[in-house]
């Protein structure tokens, strides 16, 4: 089954964010002063990942 455009669109979405949440990860991991942030991105990547599945899927 196809995707529509509203799913395109979503996995884009989630896509870019999962880049831009890596970015943070990276930056994070650098500056070891929080380290409850990388734990709160790697969550967020996690979900995000579960998201574009969940589209994918149908």
């Amino acid at each position: 089954m196809g995707l529509n455009k509203k799913q395109k669109k979503q996995l884009d979405v989630e896509r870019k964010k999962i880049l831009k949440l890596q970015q943070q990860l990276t930056g994070a991991k650098q500056q070891t002063d929080e380290p409850e942030e990388v734990t709160r991105i790697e969550g967020e990547i996690a979900a995000c990942q579960e998201r574009i599945e969940k589209i994918q899927q149908g």
